[in-house]
């Protein structure tokens, strides 16, 4: 079937995920008569999303340039199962209104079959209501809150982030293995964003969170500074730390506590804990010792750099997307999203409804990832759209998130 050995090679190094995508037609499973939805075909599969191309997020359109050049890529080896995936990627500049205008564009004018990986959880928030009243599969989206986890009142919304829930849960889980005995302060945004973090926190913690948990004080997005917050924890005698906080928040808070003199154990938002954007303000010394837990590998170590399914990324970036930085954040979720519509699109075979995508999406059985830690694997259900159950805890040593101890799930 593949009359280019090279090329097959390359393509079994992007992952056993991208190796399993069956690019040619006759790889399709006999499924009888064939059964299109919307924005589907013999040759096509419309997807359509919006990202902030303009406005105060547009470092993060990365996201629609990396998928852009990955159905490129994937058109260019014959598309998924025969067809060729036409991406509809429009700007809402982080704007939910426009955000809702352009989703209803792109389902009721330019009938796409799904929308994949929009960006944000309040433009993510806007669309749910009505991609769900129309029984449209709102895919992979980059959204943690708790919403986007609930099969029961949300079946055509699924996430490709870890839940904010979620991960906190796995802070208490370290803490009862590693500090049971822990005074805990935490600083938390004051929306569904810090409550999602500080509800998975007790949770975690079940019987034991009204002893531990010393201090809690919240701060609101607008607030110039959280320093009166952090002076505020340290009174409460507490030695641990959590930053449940957005980006600027974040530096703010872990340079306070070093000025202050407070060393407690810190443990830091997942979605805060870019070197760049976080710790570089902080300031690096300031940093050292923070930990945080991650779902990648560490993209940084040249050990890991090295490893063909490694290469073979980092040579899709450098091909379809040079202007990505390949470790950061946002070209990582782009990628991992993109394999996982491809994965799910390959399972639909000739049904290619929106209720047999919707299906497949739900239905990922240990999916691997080149890009997640060793063993650990994507895998979803009709009941839990959670799609990886464990990260890696790490800790900054001044340079890198050093990963230790084994990925951890509840």
């Amino acid at each position: 079937m593949h009359k280019h050995p090279t090329r097959r090679n390359a393509l079994v190094a992007l992952g056993a995920a991208a190796a399993s995508l069956a690019l040619d037609p006759s790889a399709v499973r006999a499924q009888g008569k064939k059964a299109y939805g919307p924005g589907t075909s013999d040759t096509e599969i419309v997807i359509g999303q919006t990202m902030p191309y303009s406005g105060p997020l547009a470092a993060l359109s990365v996201i629609g340039k990396v998928h852009e050049g990955y159905f490129q890529m994937i058109n260019e080896r014959g598309g998924i199962n025969g067809r060729k995936v036409r991406l509809i990627s429009l700007d809402d500049g982080y704007s939910p209104p426009r955000t809702l205008e352009q989703t209803r564009r792109m389902v009721e004018q330019d009938n796409a079959a799904l929308i994949f990986a929009v960006m944000g959880t309040p433009t993510n928030t806007v669309i749910q209501k009505y991609l769900n009243a129309k029984k449209v599969p709102q895919l992979f989206i980059s959204g943690a809150g708790s919403r986007f986890f609930d099969p029961k009142n949300s079946p055509w919304t699924i996430s490709a982030a870890t839940s904010l829930f979620y991960e906190a849960r796995l802070h208490a889980k370290y803490l009862l293995q590693e500090k049971p005995d822990a005074k805990i302060a935490v600083l938390y945004q004051n929306d569904d964003y810090g409550k999602d973090y500080l509800a998975g926190l007790n949770a975690g913690l079940g019987d034991k969170a009204a002893k531990m948990i010393v201090g809690t004080a919240s701060y609101e997005v607008t607030d110039p500074t959280v320093d009166s917050q952090i002076i505020t924890l340290k009174t409460s005698g507490a030695d641990t730390l959590l930053y449940y906080c957005a980006t600027k928040a974040s530096s703010q808070a872990i340079r306070k506590t070093a000025e202050i003199g407070w060393k407690p154990l810190r443990i830091l938002a997942n979605g805060s804990r870019s070197i760049s954007q976080t710790l570089v303000p902080a300031g690096i010394e300031n940093s050292i010792g923070v930990v945080s837990v991650n779902r990648w590998r560490d993209l940084d170590d040249p050990e890991v750099a090295k490893a063909p399914e490694m290469q073979a990324y980092f040579a899709f970036m450098k091909k379809y997307a040079p202007s990505a930085h390949p470790t950061e954040g946002p070209e990582t979720y782009a990628y991992l999203a993109a394999l996982l519509l491809t994965e799910t699109l390959k399972n639909c075979g000739d049904d290619l409804t929106r209720e047999n995508i919707m299906k497949q999406a739900t239905n990922l059985k240990s999916v691997p990832i080149a890009l997640l830690p060793p063993g650990v694997t994507v895998s979803t259900s009709p009941t839990d759209y959670e799609i990886t159950k464990k990260m890696q805890f790490g800790r900054f040593d001044g340079k890198h998130w050093a990963p230790f101890g084994q990925p951890v799930g509840l």
